[in-house]
């Protein structure tokens, strides 16, 4: 069983953002975080998720994933994102990191689990922290496909 806890952050959305996600299995953790130049807060939210994801050695584990976005845990625990990728995810913002998690979604056994912001989980906090602190490192990535309106590779 794996557990991830995921965060992400922009300060005056668009502007500088960061992801962090702190992962646990059995006796092991592994924090993983990075910050952008301009970028959004639905993004990086989402972000840490695919990243947390594409980080696991194995596929078809049970994984257990704690997030603070409404953005992220509505549209698949609601089903939105079967219904998006039909349309090729046709119009929805945010398209590269859609088909990008797309691709990760069903390679293991996710249970998603929303929890409030700033709540009392220390590792909700630790990564809420720890996500804001990395946009403002001095070295940030460039988010291409925000920065640049990609959008033109993706479309059918």
């Amino acid at each position: 069983m794996i557990k991830l806890y995921l965060d992400g952050s922009s300060i005056e959305n668009p502007g500088l953002g960061g992801y962090s996600c702190f992962l646990q299995c059995e006796r092991y953790s592994k924090k993983i975080f990075k910050g952008f130049r301009y970028t959004t807060n639905n993004r990086m939210e989402l972000l840490s998720m695919i990243v947390s994801l594409e980080s696991l050695k194995k596929d078809n584990q049970l994984v257990f994933i704690y997030s603070d976005s409404k953005y992220v845990v509505d549209t698949i625990r609601e089903n939105w994102i079967n219904f998006w990728f039909i349309f090729f995810f046709k119009n929805k913002k945010n398209l590269d990191l859609w088909k990008r998690f797309w691709f990760i979604y069903n390679k293991n056994k996710i249970n998603l689990y929303w929890i409030k912001s700033h709540c009392k989980n220390i590792k909700n906090k630790l990564c809420d922290t720890s996500a804001l602190k990395s946009s403002r490192i001095n070295s940030l990535y460039i988010d291409f496909f925000f920065e640049n309106d990609f959008k033109f590779i993706f479309v059918k």
